[in-house]
């Protein structure tokens, strides 16, 4: 029977778990994280695929296809990569906002999943792609959408590998 070691806390931290949950953690974090990273990719080329095509059947597709990898990858990898991510900040010594990378990280993962609930529509796009009709202004959006998601994931990949100095200060109450 394996038990679950806890280390003591930290000043301020209530939770600090052993290398062996601290490490499954990890590893669910760091598969999530790339997962989304290459579903956003998949999302990118899907949308290229679809705004440059003159075949309104491959965009209708390419569009349909997207509401697939979103609704069965993207929200369930981005809620694993943030539940991880904040459990493995708050259970070590990084902390979730003690120091400016990790702060960082968890705003950007909120705002890739910020943007792609209120600013990426691909069931909007193959509404409007149905029946062999080519949608207008709308498409070049969708690219910029998922283009800056997959900037965004790659800034948070290369705060993790880089782990920039800078702690946030705290004001000293008077």
């Amino acid at each position: 029977m394996s038990t679950v070691q806890t280390r003591p806390a930290a000043a301020g931290q209530r939770w600090r778990p052993g290398p062996p949950v601290r490490k499954t953690i990890t590893v669910v974090h760091v598969v999530a994280s790339v997962a989304l990273l290459g579903e956003v990719w998949g999302l990118v080329l899907l949308n290229l695929t679809a705004t440059l095509t003159e075949d309104a059947t491959l965009a209708h597709s390419a569009y349909r296809l997207m509401g697939v990898l979103v609704f069965g990858g993207g929200i369930p990898l981005s809620l694993t990569a943030l539940a991880s991510g904040i459990a493995l900040a708050t259970g070590s010594s990084w902390g979730l906002a003690r120091h400016y990378w990790v702060l960082a990280k968890l705003v950007l993962l909120i705002a890739v999943i910020l943007a792609g609930m209120l600013l990426f529509t691909p069931e909007a796009m193959a509404d409007a792609t149905a029946g062999g009709a080519v949608p207008s202004g709308r498409r070049w959006e969708q690219v910029a959408v998922v283009s800056c998601q997959l900037v965004m994931l790659l800034t948070a990949t290369a705060l993790s590998v880089f782990k920039p100095r800078g702690r946030v200060r705290r004001r000293v109450r008077s």
